[in-house]
């Protein structure tokens, strides 16, 4: 049981970081300041993608908990779901970690934090 209760703290960790990442979109663009059409059409579409990903990923890890969270399946994801905010807390420390703003700080520790407790979670079923 406390398996599947560090799986879901995982994911919904997940799940709210990349829900808080679509309704600050218009603002994080226009801190950018006077820039081209196109890169605002660009820094919009990344700010997005990270947040469904984000979402997709936490999602998908609850998901497949709430179905089996035993199987192989499930078990894939996990490691899979791992990998990949491994990967984002890496790109995210050596990229957004560096800017003042404290929300792009937080994310390569949430990213950390999110894929430890799916990790642990996944570990111990």
């Amino acid at each position: 049981m406390t398996d599947q209760i560090l799986l879901f703290i995982g994911a919904a960790l997940t799940l709210v970081w990349g829900i808080a990442h679509l309704f600050p979109t218009k603002s994080v663009v226009r801190g950018f300041g006077e820039i081209s059409s196109d890169n605002r059409h660009i820094i919009t579409m990344e700010w997005v993608i990270e947040g469904v990903a984000l979402i997709f990923i936490g999602a998908l890890v609850v998901t497949v908990t709430l179905i089996d969270s035993a199987s192989p399946v499930s078990k894939a994801v996990y490691l899979l779901s791992v990998v990949a905010l491994v990967a984002l807390a890496v790109i995210s420390l050596f990229t957004g970690f560096w800017v003042r703003f404290l929300p792009f700080r937080l994310c390569p520790i949430i990213f950390s934090l999110s894929a430890a407790l799916i990790l642990v979670g996944s570990i111990f079923l």
